[in-house]
């Protein structure tokens, strides 16, 4: 199946409205009706800035939850102990298959956004704004809403603003790689741990946020703080955005108060009465049962106590029709992929953990369930950015979840049910080639041919791996741009004249499972290797 979400899905909201005010009337509120919608805003010090973040527990909506108040003084503090100005970035980046609440507002209320981050930038002192970016829609809107302020990057204005675009990948939204893609270099995380407070944009104390989390403190701003906390709970006032989809009638973007029961945010989507589970927070997130979902409400420490996760507010129920070890295969394997290669737990723990979990499904045995087991361990805390924890996550929750399949598969050697691919993921061609852009290409081996050398395991280990019969395992997985020139080199090694790589529209064949190669219809290269 495997339909993608469209840049801007359908957009709910329970209760009153207040980051998706006005949605009703237009479909993107440019500056005037923004103005109409919403009303003025005044200035605020950067002290009361602080403050009103405290005082409602902003916290960033991009996934990690950091306070923003902290964040705020951290980079004031910095700022002033150095005595340079610092920069404001705007995190509009979103390179999951799931999530589209940031996409939603950069694209139907970016001036909500860039309120927010000129609050900020006005508290701070900032000279430098940056949008970051990752679709051609989101640029669009954001490239017009700047200039609908008169905002630029030309010299002599009083703050120069611009736009960044970054790769449509997991790994570059990251806050690191962001900075990165700024300052000019590849949209990768750097391999070490650096403080954007301290040292981010050009070298300068940066303060970088998520979308939602700029929309929130202008939202915040104009109503002050005891309007905002009557909606949601004492600890978490407000509202949140969600993104919908999975085994879903309709996917959405829905607005709700946090509070509000999630048995009843699935129902208004769609989704089965008794899910057979609910990845929450993404794909780096944790997988909950029907009964959690019963118990849980909309917020982050509701979610945390049954064994959840908010993240980046993606909510991917599946039904009982699908085998969910099948689906948490498919998103193994696209994990596997992002990864950026630079760091061993990235590069190689990662396809191993998604080559393991492909073993258990096919009658790997105990064996099999145990290496799986100890290499998504071995993958935890050791990576050079948080990609590999979150895969690590999102393996050990499935094989927490999903006790009564993994036994199907380890004892008896499947669970009966088809993988039916409810869980969105890219297809190939389904945007502008790019870097960050699936090539649309995949990796095919004739098993009439191969003669298990495994050399096409080491040039390209996040796309292969070695099966316990010493033969290669093809990962169902469309080849990243990143990954295509060594991708090709591994077919022109290929001593048996095996390999090739296939511009396809179609899912590949089983990841970890000898297959035939579709018919061919655009031969890249075929060769040595």
């Amino acid at each position: 199946m495997n339909v993608p979400l469209p840049d801007v899905p359908e957009v709910r909201v329970v209760g009153l409205p207040q980051l998706t005010q006005g949605f009703d009337l237009v479909e993107r509120l440019d500056l005037p009706m923004h103005l109409k919608v919403h009303g003025p805003l005044e200035p605020v010090t950067g002290e009361r800035l602080a403050q009103l973040s405290e005082e409602i527990f902003l916290r960033g909506r991009g996934g990690a939850g950091f306070p923003f108040g902290q964040k705020l003084r951290a980079v004031a503090k910095s700022a002033i102990r150095r005595g340079v100005r610092p920069v404001v970035v705007v995190n509009g980046s979103e390179g999951e298959p799931a999530c589209r609440k940031d996409t939603v507002l950069l694209n139907r209320a970016p001036h909500l956004i860039l309120d927010g981050a000129l609050l900020a930038a006005e508290a701070l002192g900032a000279r430098t704004l940056v949008v970051a970016v990752t679709r051609n829609s989101t640029e669009i809107s954001m490239r017009a809403a700047l200039a609908e302020r008169g905002l630029s990057d030309r010299r002599g204005q009083r703050l120069r603003a611009r736009i960044v675009r970054t790769p449509e990948r997991m790994v570059s939204g990251e806050a690191s790689s962001v900075i990165r893609a700024i300052n000019g270099g590849p949209a990768l995380p750097p391999g070490r741990r650096v403080r954007a407070a301290d040292t981010g944009v050009g070298g300068a104390p940066t303060l970088l946020s998520n979308a939602e989390t700029y929309a929130q403190l202008a939202v915040a701003a104009r109503i002050g703080a005891r309007r905002y906390g009557n909606t949601g709970t004492g600890s978490e006032p407000g509202t949140v955005l969600l993104t919908i989809s999975g085994a879903v009638a309709r996917p959405m973007v829905v607005e709700v108060p946090t509070g509000v029961p999630l048995r009843y945010v699935l129902q208004l989507a769609g989704a089965p009465p008794l899910p057979q589970g609910v990845l929450t927070g993404g794909y780096h997130g944790n997988w909950i049962d029907s009964v959690a979902v019963h118990e849980a409400v909309v917020s982050r420490e509701s979610l945390a106590a049954v064994g959840g996760s908010l993240g980046a507010g993606a909510i991917l129920p599946i039904g009982p029709e699908t085998c969910p070890l099948g689906e948490a295969l498919r998103v193994a394997n696209w994990l596997a992929a992002e990864t950026a290669g630079q760091c061993g737990p990235c590069r190689l723990g990662l396809p191993a953990a998604a080559g393991g979990l492909a073993d258990v499904m096919n009658g790997g045995g105990p064996a099999a369930l145990e290496a799986l087991r100890e290499v998504t361990q071995a993958v935890k805390g050791r990576g050079a950015c948080k990609h590999p924890d979150g895969s690590a996550r999102f393996f050990a929750s499935t094989l927490s979840a999903f006790t009564d399949d993994l036994a199907a598969h380890v004892l008896h050697g499947g669970c009966g049910r088809e993988t039916t691919g409810v869980l969105p993921l890219p297809l190939p061609g389904y945007a502008e080639a790019e870097e960050s852009i699936p090539s649309g290409e995949k990796v095919f081996i004739d098993w009439t041919l191969c003669q298990g050398h495994g050399l096409c395991a080491d040039i390209i280990p996040e796309l292969i791996r070695i099966n316990p019969d010493g033969y290669p395992s093809v990962a169902d997985a469309v080849v990243p741009a990143h990954l295509r020139g060594r991708a090709q080199r591994a077919v022109r090694r290929c001593p048996g004249l095996a390999m090739r790589i296939e511009q396809t529209s179609e899912p590949a064949p089983g990841a970890g499972r000898p297959a035939l190669p579709a018919p061919r219809r655009k031969e890249l290269g075929s060769g040595r290797g």
